[in-house]
C-alpha cells in the first residue's frame, strides 16, 4: 500500500487551489509539518493565483501550520459540519521574510478588538445632566455615538455619528472614559471611548434632527433619570465619566 502523501493540493474554481496535509505530517510537529506546507504552497502559486486552506476552528496545530507556512488568515467560514478558518496566500502577496510582508501576516491572525466612541455632551443647569439617545433598535436609552469604522480615528467617528445621529456638528473634546465590555448576548468584547462633548444650552434639543432608522428621541437626563432609562452598565459608565469630567482619562470595566 502506497504511502499517504504529506500534502494534497487540488485545483477548485479558476486560479485557485486548496491545500490539505495529513495528519502524518501534523504528528511530526508543526515546524517541520511547516517547511513541507510552505514548499507546496509556493508550488502551487506557480500556476494559481490563490492557494487556501480549511483549517478546523477546534484545530490549534493546523492553525500554527497554516500561519507560519504564509497563509493569511481571512475569517471563519460556517459550516454545518464544524466551521473552519480560511487561510490564504495570493501569488502577489509581498514575501513573508521582507518587514511589510511579516507585518501582514501577523495583522491576519492578531486579535482585533471593537472599538465604540460616544459622546458626553451636558447642558448648563445646576444640576448635571447628560444627552441620552432613544433608540430604536433596543428599550435601553444611551449615550449618542456608535462603532468605530476600520482604520477611522475614534474621536472623528463620534463626531461624525452625532451629526449622522442627531444633525449635530459637536467637536470632541478629550477623552473622558475608557470602558471595556465584556462579551454580552452575542456580542464580543469591546472598548467604549466616552469623549467630553462639552456643556451647551438646554435649547440644543430644538436644533436635533434625529436619523429615524436609529433615534427616536433625544432629551437631557439627570443622572436620576439615565439610572431609569439606560442599561445597568451604560449608567454606571455614564456616572463615572460625568465624575471623572476634568481629571483626565480613566478606565472602568463595564462602569466600574
Amino acid at each position: 500500500m502506497p504511502d499517504q502523501p504529506d500534502t494534497h493540493v487540488a485545483t477548485v474554481s479558476d486560479g485557485v487551489a486548496r491545500i490539505h496535509w495529513s495528519t502524518m505530517l501534523t504528528e511530526r510537529g508543526w515546524q517541520a509539518a511547516v517547511d513541507v506546507v510552505r514548499r507546496d504552497v509556493a508550488a502551487a502559486l506557480v500556476d494559481h493565483d490563490r492557494v487556501e486552506a480549511l483549517v478546523p476552528v477546534d484545530d490549534d496545530q493546523g492553525q500554527r501550520i497554516a500561519t507560519w507556512s504564509g497563509l493569511r488568515r481571512e475569517g471563519v467560514q460556517r459550516q454545518p459540519g464544524g466551521d473552519v478558518v480560511v487561510y490564504a496566500r495570493l501569488v502577489d502577496d509581498v514575501p513573508v521574510h521582507e518587514p511589510g510582508g511579516f507585518r501582514a501576516l501577523l495583522n491576519s491572525f492578531l486579535p482585533r478588538k471593537r472599538a465604540i466612541s460616544q459622546m458626553l455632551i451636558r447642558d448648563t443647569s445646576p444640576e448635571p445632566r447628560v444627552l441620552l439617545c432613544q433608540l430604536t433598535y433596543k428599550n435601553d436609552w444611551d449615550l449618542p455615538g456608535g462603532v468605530v469604522e476600520v482604520g477611522e480615528s475614534p474621536q472623528l467617528a463620534v463626531v461624525r455619528e452625532v451629526e449622522e445621529e442627531l444633525g449635530l456638528d459637536i467637536s470632541a473634546g478629550p477623552l473622558v472614559l475608557t470602558d471595556w465590555l465584556p462579551p454580552w448576548g452575542g456580542w464580543d468584547d469591546a472598548l467604549c471611548l466616552v469623549f467630553d462633548g462639552g456643556a451647551h444650552d438646554a435649547s440644543l434639543v430644538e436644533r436635533i434632527v434625529p436619523q429615524a432608522r436609529e433615534i427616536r428621541s433625544a432629551e437631557f437626563c439627570t443622572l436620576a433619570e439615565v439610572d431609569e432609562r439606560a442599561a445597568d452598565f451604560s449608567a454606571r459608565r455614564i456616572r463615572a465619566a460625568v465624575a471623572n469630567l476634568g481629571g483626565g482619562p480613566a478606565y472602568t470595566e463595564s462602569g466600574r
